[in-house]
């Protein structure tokens, strides 16, 4: 699996769990996609969401969303 895509974690009190959003994937499901009870189990089925997106992705054909990186910061010298 890529672990180079982004997720967002955050706590819903009207859920009252923890939603995972998937920037890269915004444009192709809905989000927040899926959620867990806990942070850990919101992480997990997270992963399993990209998983299964780069899947559905790759046998239709379609290109992977390009993952988002923090641009890279030359060194300073203090």
């Amino acid at each position: 699996m890529n672990l180079l895509y982004s997720m967002v974690i955050q706590w819903s009190e009207e859920d009252a769990c923890f939603v995972v959003s998937l920037p890269e994937f915004a444009e192709l499901v809905k989000q927040p996609c899926t959620d867990g009870k806990t942070y850990e189990e919101a992480v997990q089925k997270g992963q399993e969401a990209i998983a299964s997106l780069i899947e559905w992705l790759q046998a239709e054909g379609m290109p992977l969303p390009e993952p988002k990186t923090i641009p890279q910061q030359p060194l300073s010298v203090v």
